[in-house]
């Protein structure tokens, strides 16, 4: 089991341009994905790093926790390139976090779109993916390929485009990304109806809107591409459930020198002549720094840490205007059912009872409760097909996730986990059958061989991710908070920077790149130099096929106890 609470070591040193001693180079607030990017970046740079988490588990949405001896990973389902010469895979084995092993998730079908009664299946590759369109809806040939081609254009555009600073770089995009100025003001609605018209199509292109969570009429055409172009090459999960990343992240980062403390709740940012100089914890110390980078939201960070009398009038006007992601009730159980005979396999579920996706995103908006008979729609996975590793006692572990809007849960946001009130657990009890129920009709027969079962709601989010109204994906992904409308990683307090999902995109990928540029904006070092280490390689191993796994790792996975392996975050 990898310790993550170290105490952390006081030598402090004199800063001659902040005139006062200093604890370390960066203080880093937040160990979620582009938290610790930045963190290991700078570590790798040479700096002194100290990250603050104030979760007892370290990862952020990237974190993996035990219910009942059950392993489960919230906020990491599947993650695109990978594969050689992918960005994910260079931005990993750039950061020496090579060596890791990521499980491929079935190439013939990463994704299952089950929509209106019928079913399509989102293969690797986009020529195979065109072919398979192509041939469910001939009569759409030629918008498919349209579309298709216009995603992947501007998925690879913006590439060159993932840090845009303001309006003088906007006004190069035309010259730069001339599909993403076609684009850029569009929506994922207008795209997708631009190019194809029947229903059930459209609704299948649609369908990947969970991963960034709005309407396609509410969605960036950019969002919506980026996201699908971003699994192009197919989809792959890390062997040892989420928690395998900020433990190789952990690994790596003290090899390099920087540290780590979990449970240790940031209080203030201390700002002195409108320069941030390091932070107050809620035990009362203070650690000084010359940088600070906040992987918290901004409301949480210029509302609760900065605080508004730190903030021109422009940016509290910003925050007043700034909305946040969906939130979602979120299913982990456990199952004895054979899945594979059920029909399951390694990629993930998305069921749509009707062809109206757009109409199902909007329902996911709202503050429902259990009135709602039927769940306006369903993502689920099973994440022991996808590592086959963790299959525990022999049962199944699986998560289910419905998008719910928070304001039906903000009567109880003043109470405390652990002491909800029963209206709040009632509510939980009647949710949790409607969640089990919809999986069934994925999965007939799942109902009645279930063996554990847990729901958690929005609340659940702000209590363990300190995530603003629940949210999943940072701010609200909407045409006016993205790209140039976005929170920039640099801020407009010294010595203050930003990362994580709210500022560049979300994501693993897009809260990792976030972290780069904010190590970058520290150093002043470019993207390539901070990505110079040279490790082992990503390793890659399918999903469906454990027998072909290397046979020093099929030997590791049995040699080890059920008991340590679930310890191990």
């Amino acid at each position: 089991m990898i310790e993550t609470n170290v105490a952390f070591s006081k030598r402090m040193f004199y800063d001659a341009e902040m005139s006062q001693r200093v604890d370390v180079d960066t203080v880093v607030i937040g160990s979620g994905a582009g938290g610790l990017t930045a963190a290991l970046a700078l570590a790798n740079a040479g700096q002194k790093v100290l990250v603050l988490e104030q979760h007892y588990l370290p990862g952020g949405w990237c974190h993996s926790f035990s219910l009942s001896g059950y392993r489960f990973s919230p906020g990491v389902h599947y993650i695109g390139e990978l594969q050689p010469g992918g960005r994910m895979r260079r931005l990993y084995e750039g950061l020496g976090l090579g060596e890791m092993t990521f499980c491929e998730l079935n190439p013939d079908g990463y994704d299952h779109v089950l929509i209106g009664g019928e079913r399509f299946d989102f293969p690797r590759g986009k020529q195979k993916l065109t072919d398979r369109l192509c041939a469910r809806f001939p009569h759409e040939q030629k918008g498919i390929r349209g579309y298709l081609d216009t995603v992947d254009r501007m998925g690879r555009e913006l590439d060159e485009l993932f840090e845009i600073k303001g309006i003088r770089d906007v006004l190069t995009i035309p010259f730069r990304a001339p599909t993403v100025a076609r684009w850029g003001l569009a929506t994922a609605e207008s795209l997708i109806r631009h190019h194809v018209k029947d229903p059930i199509l459209a609704g299948i292109l649609a369908a990947q809107s969970g991963d960034h969570g709005l309407p396609p009429s509410m969605s960036p055409a950019p969002v919506h591409a980026s996201v699908t172009a971003h699994y192009f090459e197919g989809g792959y999960y890390p062997r040892g459930g989420a928690a395998a990343l900020p433990r190789a992240y952990i690994k790596a980062l003290r090899k390099a020198g920087g540290e780590i403390r979990v449970r240790a709740t940031v209080d203030k940012i201390l700002i002195e002549d409108r320069r941030a100089i390091g932070v107050r914890l809620d035990d009362g110390s203070e650690i000084r720094a010359r940088n600070v980078i906040s992987n918290a939201d901004p409301h949480v960070t210029y509302g609760r840490l900065v605080g508004a009398e730190h903030l021109s009038r422009g940016l509290r006007r910003k925050l007043g205007k700034t909305r946040y992601s969906v939130s979602a009730l979120s299913l982990f159980m456990a199952t004895d059912l054979d899945v594979r005979a059920a029909g399951m396999d390694s990629g993930n579920y998305w069921y749509y009872p009707t062809a109206d996706v757009e109409g199902i995103y909007k329902t996911g908006l709202t503050g429902w409760g259990p009135e709602i008979r039927d769940l306006p729609g369903m993502f689920l996975t099973c994440t022991t097909l996808k590592d086959p590793s963790k299959l525990h006692n022999g049962h199944h572990t699986m998560e289910a996730f419905t998008f719910v809007g928070y304001d039906a849960y903000q009567a109880w946001e003043s109470s405390k986990m652990g002491e909800r009130p029963e209206a709040y657990n009632r509510i939980k009890v009647e949710l949790l059958d409607r969640m089990l129920e919809t999986a069934s009709r994925i999965v007939p027969g799942l109902r009645e061989r279930v063996v554990f079962a847990d729901l958690g709601t929005p609340l659940t989010n702000v209590h363990y991710c300190a995530a603003t109204g629940g949210n999943l994906y940072g701010t609200e992904k909407s045409r006016w908070q993205v790209g140039p409308w976005a929170f920039p990683v640099r801020t407009e307090i010294a010595g203050l920077t930003l990362c994580g999902s709210s500022t560049l995109s979300h994501g693993v990928m897009g809260a990792a790149l976030s972290g780069l540029v904010a190590a970058r904006e520290v150093t002043g070092a470019r993207i390539a130099e901070l990505l110079h280490k040279r490790g082992g390689p990503i390793n890659l191993v399918p999903s469906e096929d454990m027998a072909s796994w290397p046979a020093a790792l099929r030997r590791n996975i049995r040699s080890r106890p059920e008991a340590e392996e679930h310890a191990s975050a």
